[in-house]
């Protein structure tokens, strides 16, 4: 590789698939004369005099114009939250993007923001980041307004978008080496390059041309390249876009371990596979609008107090004398089953031995664990949002099940 001060360019990155079709990710080093620098054009690290990438997009870097030392900002206390959303909105033209969206995400914890394809998740990324400047509300990044401040914010986050924007004709570590050097790596890039291709799983590949990697081993290079600079907050954008289901766990599993180095994630996805047992917290994503948000065990108690136990029989309509028994305190029956909330697990005997008294042929008598699927589609339908794509194992049919069953017993 020629090295990165000289004055042959690197050729223009492209996304996956498209060798013809640029996407910038990293424009070409200027060579030509520093101007004189103003206090908004100096851009470093917060500790100490090193060069930055300023975001103009969602995941372009910029080389900086100028170097110069910045002391850490201090604005964000240990129990406080990374980032905070308070009425933010945002409009393309005619379209809201973004609408009163409010939310929060704690520090060293993975949060989920879940809604379908064009909810506005990926807009509030650019927000956070300061890549876009909503139009009204209020957010701020570690304590900071990233529009304002983004040369102290941007450093300090590691982003990879949907489609990871990479640089095909130059080797893994090459695309490594040059994100280092904007980011001001120092002397320790070649290890730290290193360091983060064994933690993706690709040091084999490193000296391989990208333009040749697997749409997984793409976002695996993605991910290293976003902690090369160890940052504090991590934002990735469907992470698993592309990948095949084995390729998919990997990546999830790598995410998972990100806390466990110190890193606050914000995981973008439409998937509730992804966000079940991932997910610390959770920010539910409606039409730019959040309709609730938590963690999976708060949210749960919060709709589910009680206990629940899913009841099934050869005709399952005789179960629904079961609604009246003592000690139930709600009755939903859908295809898949008859569930209850009881004040206490121990009647669940007592009524099982009622029914059958009652001449009904049980077949399935089950302690139900509500999931991420049973959350989501009960806190759309009681925010009255229609039903919109979302993907999970039989979501359509459960999305239209539980519609049905809307005004089951209760």
């Amino acid at each position: 590789m020629e090295s990165l001060g000289s004055p042959a360019a690197p050729p223009r990155p492209t996304t996956e698939g498209s060798g013809s079709s640029p996407t910038a990710l990293v424009p070409p080093p200027y060579h030509g004369p520093l101007p004189t620098p103003s206090a908004s054009a100096v851009t470093s690290v917060p500790n100490g005099a090193t060069p930055v990438p300023a975001f103009g997009s969602d995941d372009a870097l910029i080389p900086p114009t100028v170097t110069a030392p910045v002391t850490a900002p201090t604005d964000v206390g240990p129990s406080d939250p990374v980032v905070q959303l308070s009425g933010v909105g945002h409009r393309f033209g005619a379209n809201d993007a973004l609408r009163d969206l409010s939310f929060e995400v704690p520090d060293g914890a993975i949060t989920v923001l879940l809604g379908p394809n064009g909810a506005g998740k990926t807009t509030a990324i650019r927000a956070i980041t300061g890549a876009l400047a909503p139009m009204w509300g209020t957010v701020r990044t570690f304590g900071l307004d990233p529009d304002d401040d983004g040369h102290l914010v941007r450093p300090r986050c590691g982003v990879v978008s949907a489609k990871p924007a990479l640089y095909d004709r130059l080797s893994g570590r090459d695309n490594l080496a040059y994100a280092a050097e904007l980011y001001g790596v120092g002397a320790d890039a070649a290890d730290r390059i290193e360091r983060c291709a064994t933690r993706f799983g690709i040091e084999d590949a490193l000296d391989q041309l990208v333009g040749g990697y697997s749409t997984g081993m793409k976002t695996r290079l993605a991910l290293a390249r976003s902690v090369l600079h160890d940052p504090q907050l991590l934002l990735y954008d469907e992470p698993t876009s592309g990948l095949d289901p084995e390729s998919s766990y990997a990546v999830l599993d790598m995410i998972r371990d990100m806390t466990s180095y110190g890193h606050t994630v914000v995981m973008c996805t439409h998937l509730l596979a992804e966000a079940e047992g991932l997910a610390d917290h959770i920010v539910m994503i409606e039409s730019g609008t959040d309709l609730i948000s938590g963690s999976p065990t708060e949210l749960t108690r919060r709709y589910w107090p009680n206990p629940i136990v899913t009841l099934d029989a050869e005709d399952p309509r005789l179960l629904d004398r079961a609604a009246a028994f003592p000690g139930v305190s709600g009755y939903r029956r859908d295809p898949a089953g008859a569930r209850l909330e009881v004040d206490d697990l121990r009647r669940v005997p007592d009524m099982v031995a009622s029914l059958i008294a009652d001449g009904v042929r049980v077949t399935r008598v089950e302690p139900h664990v509500p999931t991420l699927e049973d959350l989501y589609f009960t806190i759309r339908r009681e925010s009255g949002v229609g039903e919109r794509s979302i993907a999970a194992p039989g979501g359509a049919a459960r999305a239209q099940g539980a519609a049905r069953a809307q005004g089951a017993h209760r």
